[in-house]
């Protein structure tokens, strides 16, 4: 059964220089007649944007029926609790390598990974199944251990979520990534992504923490969209006053390429 694909949130390829990661990860609605689909749900700086985009798709909480999870890291999964019917999706491996980690300075959100590893309402993927209509997953290693890509069948055009296995475009050009725990790991699901990618000719690729994308006539990534993305920033004595600072980069110029 076909689905309907909007993201609430764009993926932002980039990083605090002094402050720590910005944690702006993609966020992804899947309706079909029957589902009602969140691909991630993000972390606390996204509640009050995300609460909008869901009101002027007229789609309640209450109305999400499942929440798919790439990885545990907090800005992909704090949010989960905010969807009180919704069955939570999470790979067998990940949440049960997250939930024996100690606590520590890394992105996992110990007391949410430990109630996602214990809550009836949890399901834990084994990759190569499909266990939602038309999504499957796949295991993705090396920016954790047990991180998925779902592909997505059924539609007219094939999409592949590929989470922080591939979190933005330089990642997927360069071969290397940022943040990983396992570098072999990551360059090995790197290659199994655009193995998936190049299958079907127009795949479409949404990364965590990027713009939508879909292979060109010279095999290159390219983006669907535009990227809109800033901070605006309070550097006056009036609160009226704001210093407003577009960072959407070269999002317009890569789409016309």
């Amino acid at each position: 059964m076909p689905y309907r694909i909007d993201i609430l949130q764009q993926g932002f390829p980039g990083k605090s220089v002094c402050h720590g990661g910005l944690g702006w990860s993609t966020i992804a609605l899947l309706r079909s007649d029957t589902h009602k689909i969140l691909i991630d749900v993000g972390a606390f700086n996204i509640r009050k944007p995300l609460a909008k985009q869901l009101r002027d798709l007229q789609v309640a909480p209450g109305d999400i029926t499942d929440i798919v999870l790439t990885h545990a890291h907090y800005d992909h999964s704090i949010n989960y609790v905010l969807f009180p019917n919704a069955t939570v999706w999470i790979g067998k491996h990940e949440i049960e390598w997250a939930a024996a980690q100690p606590p520590g300075f890394n992105p996992l959100p110990e007391l949410y990974v430990a109630a996602l590893a214990t809550e009836n309402r949890v399901k834990r993927i084994v990759p190569g199944e499909e266990f939602l209509p038309g999504l499957a997953a796949r295991l993705a290693p090396g920016h954790t251990p047990g991180c998925l890509v779902f592909t997505l069948s059924g539609n007219d055009v094939p999409v592949i979520f590929t989470g922080d296995a591939a979190k933005n475009r330089a990642e997927l050009m360069s071969g290397k990534t940022d943040m990983t725990m396992d570098e072999a790991a990551s360059a090995a699901s790197l290659k199994l992504i655009w193995k998936l990618w190049r299958e079907t000719p127009g795949t479409l690729l949404i990364p965590g923490h990027d713009l939508t994308m879909k292979l060109g006539a010279n095999g290159k990534p390219i983006y669907v969209g535009q990227r809109q993305a800033g901070i605006a920033a309070w550097f006056d004595e009036d609160i009226e006053i704001t210093t407003d600072f577009d960072i959407g980069g070269q999002a317009s110029k890569m789409a016309a390429e």
